[in-house]
């Protein structure tokens, strides 16, 4: 059973709109701006980050790439995720976070799973694989949840990964 529906490029959950991000928005993020549609704590700091490296490639939201979070009940922006495009003999990272005031709401899970799911239906995609700092073990849950498995450890990452086709 799908976690999600494809509308164009939007991923669409239960709850949540994952969407590429919208080139004024990456500006507006950049240039310190807020938006009426974004939750009050967004951007966070990894939101600021990602708006960055979208900024630098452009390329990072075409239809594997980067997207914002947004939940659908109240239309508002409450984080980012994505996969690093293009993928490395057969893997592709991801990585998300949402806004403080929207954790512990399963936001995050349902995100990332879903996104893991759409991933492993890219070409040349066999594994899906993300590291998470050891300080962070409700980021680790996350991961465990969308199906990824803890792989190796070093003094301050967790490297996770989905099972390999192969």
């Amino acid at each position: 059973m799908s976690t999600f529906h494809l509308s164009g490029l939007d991923l669409i959950t239960d709850r949540l709109l994952l969407r590429p991000w919208p080139p004024a928005e990456i500006s507006a993020v950049l240039d310190g701006l807020w938006s009426a549609h974004w939750a009050e704590d967004f951007p966070a700091e990894g939101d600021r980050v990602i708006a960055g490296f979208v900024a630098e490639h452009p390329e990072a939201t075409g239809e594997y790439g980067q997207r914002q979070i947004v939940e659908r009940e109240s239309g508002l922006v409450v984080g980012a995720i994505g996969l690093f495009w293009p993928p490395g003999d057969g893997s592709i990272e991801i990585g998300y976070g949402v806004v403080p005031s929207r954790r512990g709401r399963g936001y995050a899970t349902e995100a990332t799973r879903a996104m893991v799911e759409f991933a492993l239906t890219a070409p040349g995609v066999r594994t899906v694989r993300a590291s998470v700092e050891l300080s962070n073990p409700g980021s680790a849950r996350v991961l465990e949840k969308a199906g990824l498995r803890a792989l190796s450890r070093d003094a301050t990452l967790a490297h996770y990964a989905t099972a390999s086709a192969g």
